[in-house]
């Protein structure tokens, strides 16, 4: 095989707590992670000679070794001993610096495809204990679907897949620095943490009302202090039926989660045409 081509799926966090500042500067975290269907496309062929090529259709997005795909190509080149050089095209589709993880579900899919494309035979678990050199998420991003994610976001337990629903998902036109709001998250005087347990029971039981009623992310004290767009959006959405709306991750990507497809795209049309958010999408969850 000297060419192939993969997709690498977005995430949104149903919910998302962090529980303590580690002591090697780390935060202990417990959130539950959600497939979404955006999705950026990756194409991998063999070089002649060595190296690695990256070029993606986003000027602002490097194509050296400060991206992560970059580095995870990299990874697998040195521990398995690859002479021959990779090239890399992204066609870049999930919002950037949106707390989606695009950069790590881009690493996730260079794994998968440096794995498919030099016949490595990798276990699902060989590659995760590879993807969490590059990243926290990177082990997740390699599974997919839905998941809880404990420990820094490495330790997972698979979980069924949540009730369909319609998503309205949007970006803000700012970026935010997760390093920003993890170094200003003040996690041992949160007023409250979020009933983890009780969403992951939601889940099982195809509950989605349940699920909605339990969204909560504890990163939004300190991104809507900063952006008070992320408050505006959310509160958009749930005025036009959503039955929760939620921050992803660090932000400033919001989503809305709608039982009734008519109230989705109502809701997608209006937002789109308010102007609050740069990038709108009308989508679902994802396995």
């Amino acid at each position: 095989m000297d060419e192939i081509r993969l997709e690498a799926r977005a995430k949104i966090n149903l919910g998302l707590d962090v529980l303590r500042r580690r002591e090697d500067g780390y935060h202990e975290v417990k959130m539950v992670m959600q497939t979404v269907d955006i999705r950026d496309v990756l194409r991998f062929r063999k070089l002649e000679e060595d190296g690695i090529r990256l070029s993606t259709d986003k000027e602002e997005l490097p194509g050296d070794e400060s991206n992560l795909i970059w580095r995870a190509v990299r990874l697998m080149k040195d521990v398995f001993g690859i002479r021959q050089g990779v090239a890399v095209e992204l066609e870049k589709r999930i919002p950037m610096a949106a707390g989606m993880a695009g950069g790590s579900a881009d690493a996730a899919a260079a794994i998968h495809g440096m794995d498919r494309l030099f016949s490595l035979g990798l276990s699902l678990e060989e590659k995760q204990r590879l993807g969490v050199k590059i990243g926290a998420d990177v082990p997740y991003c390699l599974m997919g679907g839905t998941a809880l994610a404990e420990g820094i976001g490495e330790r997972l337990t698979p979980l069924p897949a949540p009730p369909a629903a319609f998503l309205v998902i949007a970006k803000p036109d700012i970026d935010v620095s997760t390093a920003f709001v993890y170094s200003n998250l003040r996690a041992d005087a949160l007023p409250a943490h979020p009933d983890i347990d009780g969403m992951v029971r939601c889940i099982r039981n195809k509950d989605l009302k349940g699920i909605a009623a339990r969204m909560e992310n504890v990163l939004e004290t300190v991104t809507v202090g900063r952006y008070p767009v992320v408050e505006e959006i959310k509160a958009f959405l749930k005025e036009r039926g959503a039955l929760n709306a939620l921050m992803s991750g660090s932000g400033p990507t919001v989503f809305g989660v709608y039982e009734e497809r008519e109230t989705a795209e109502r809701a997608y049309g209006e937002l789109k045409g308010r102007g609050l958010a740069k990038q709108v999408f009308l989508t679902g969850f994802a396995e």
